[in-house]
């Protein structure tokens, strides 16, 4: 009879009902053979320091967390990764063995992979992106996008101050682009990025003329549901590559579930599968 203890993780908010996260780990979990379990976890803001401190006594490994905490638990980590403190926010928590807390941020990672596996003859480097949204999802994206060598990002948001928010933390690369103007600035988009949540089942469509993009742009929308959102389709039948968010959530949990169960996952499209039913 082994003593060693079934690692255990999750995701921390409020409210997480909503996750996909549980299927997708359970997916991969069950694909290897591996012992654990990823459990979601509603906790209340005044609750989240004790629970961290229980957490790792209870046998977690570690745990993704989801709004409203991804800010807050990086005054609680111990260690704190350059990316996570970059982009403002943490997704994901390692709780190490000499009991420390390392918090990071793997969502620019799940990006860029998502591009890259559904526009496989994407070139970051070729040309400007668009990036319409200036919230903590943008945060993210704009971090990778200038890790990955775009040479210029123009932003756009409807709160403007915090488009201007991002040039003062990521730099001159980065040009604001007043929101009443977005649709003027798309055929200049060599990469178009959605990160707000306009298009989201249940929200007001993006009113961004879209008339303007380029047929050689890659497209992307961060929301998934639905999966095709009305600026991927009509990017798609406009002749442009066009990516869902889905993926980004799928490659997201790549680094974290390898971490925390010594074991890199594919995504493919049994993943997928799995966290749409």
């Amino acid at each position: 009879m082994t003593t060693q203890r079934i690692p255990l993780t999750g995701v921390i908010g409020s409210p997480v009902s909503h996750s996909k996260s549980p299927q997708l780990h359970a997916h991969w979990l069950r694909t290897y053979g591996l012992s654990g379990y990823y459990i979601p976890m509603d906790v209340a803001g005044d609750d989240l320091e004790t629970v961290l401190e229980t957490l790792p006594k209870m046998g977690f490994v570690g745990v993704n967390v989801t709004i409203p905490h991804k800010q807050r638990v990086m005054e609680m980590a111990d260690l704190v990764s350059d990316r996570a403190t970059l982009i403002g926010a943490a997704n994901t928590l390692i709780f190490r063995k000499d009991g420390k807390i390392h918090a990071d941020n793997t969502d620019g990672y799940g990006f860029v992979e998502n591009l890259r596996q559904g526009a496989p003859d994407w070139d970051p480097k070729a040309g400007p992106a668009v990036v319409l949204g200036a919230g903590g999802a943008a945060r993210a994206v704009v971090a990778s996008l200038i890790d990955v060598g775009v040479p210029e990002i123009l932003v756009t948001n409807r709160t403007k101050v915090r488009a201007e928010k991002l040039v003062e933390d990521f730099g001159k690369r980065l040009k604001v682009v007043d929101w009443v103007k977005a649709g003027n600035i798309l055929e200049e988009g060599n990469t178009v990025v959605n990160t707000t949540s306009l298009g989201m089942l249940g929200k007001p469509e993006i009113r961004v003329p879209l008339d303007g993009l380029r047929k050689q742009a890659v497209v992307t929308d961060l929301v998934y549901n639905p999966i095709e959102t009305r600026l991927l389709r009509t990017a798609r039948e406009m002749g442009c590559t066009t990516v869902d968010g889905l993926g980004m959530l799928l490659h997201q949990a790549v680094p974290a579930f390898e971490r925390w169960f010594g074991q890199r996952p594919e995504v493919d499209n049994a993943a997928r599968a799995a966290v749409l039913r």
